[in-house]
């Protein structure tokens, strides 16, 4: 039997981000982005959480890093192989759970995440077991989604849709506060020092807000998920996918949508 209060809350993460792959493409910019504001350099260890698809790994790795890649998915770790054999780079890719990381103390030079750690129910647990695996005055790396742009606001809209959990269950923490800088902040703390920010932009190319809405609700995992549980409640489904799809056309223009992140940077003291 599982200690972890969150078991059943991963277990669902695990299979519902397993549909997140066609999406990934969109990512491998902004993980350009993150592994050159990261500065990685040739001959370092560097350790990428909650690597979906691995577009990060690969970047760095194309770099001469050292990489290890870590996600819950197995399916996105199969990808995550095959782009790395692809770019002819070697890569070790485990499935785990970026709140308990089955590495040692101090084991890297850099520790990334991009869009994948905010994801994790205990931002507290997460930061702890990141830094303990860092190296003491490396750096740690991360790419998150402001609460007040696209991303942040389309979970802010399943979390109004979504049924609250059982009594006594554990309520995970909502993503989107990673893209605050007040809060990466507070959660870093004092352990860091030398925290920094950057902002990027994604650009998802689409015929119109309706495809968005379409691609959301075929690879984004805790939206497929809903609907799916919302089956049975044709109003409350039709209300959500009109939700998602009114959120869509505020950020739609000229066949594309445009969303803004935030990367954060920072050294562990020494």
């Amino acid at each position: 039997m599982s200690t972890d209060p969150f078991a059943q809350f991963k277990a669902m993460q695990r299979e519902g981000w397993s549909l997140f792959a066609p999406t990934a493409a969109y990512t491998t910019m902004p993980a350009a982005k993150l592994v050159q504001f990261a500065e990685i350099a040739a001959g370092q260890s560097v350790l990428d959480v909650a690597c979906g698809t691995g577009v990060v790994a690969v970047t760095a790795a194309r770099r001469g890093a050292r990489v290890k890649g870590l996600d819950l998915s197995p399916v996105l770790l199969e990808v995550a192989r095959a782009n790395a054999a692809l770019a002819q780079v070697q890569i070790d890719f485990v499935e785990g759970d970026a709140e308990a990381l089955p590495y040692a103390d101090a084991s890297f030079d850099v520790v990334l995440s991009q869009f994948g750690h905010m994801f994790a129910p205990r931002p507290e647990v997460t930061v702890s077991e990141m830094l303990r695996v860092l190296r003491p005055g490396g750096r740690i790396a991360f790419s998150t989604w402001p609460p007040d742009d696209y991303v942040g606001r389309f979970f802010a809209v399943l979390g109004r849709h979504t049924p609250p959990p059982p009594p006594g269950a554990p309520t995970p923490a909502p993503a989107p506060k990673w893209g605050d800088p007040e809060v990466v902040r507070q959660r870093l703390g004092d352990r860091v020092t030398g925290l920094s920010f950057a902002r990027g932009e994604v650009v998802f190319p689409a015929l119109s807000p309706e495809h968005v809405r379409r691609v959301m609700e075929t690879t984004i995992g805790p939206l497929a998920g809903l609907i799916e549980g919302l089956r049975s409640a044709p109003e409350k489904l039709e209300k959500l996918r009109s939700d998602v799809l009114e959120l869509g056309r505020e950020y739609w223009k000229e066949n594309r949508m445009r969303q803004a992140f935030l990367m954060s940077r920072a050294t562990k003291r020494a």
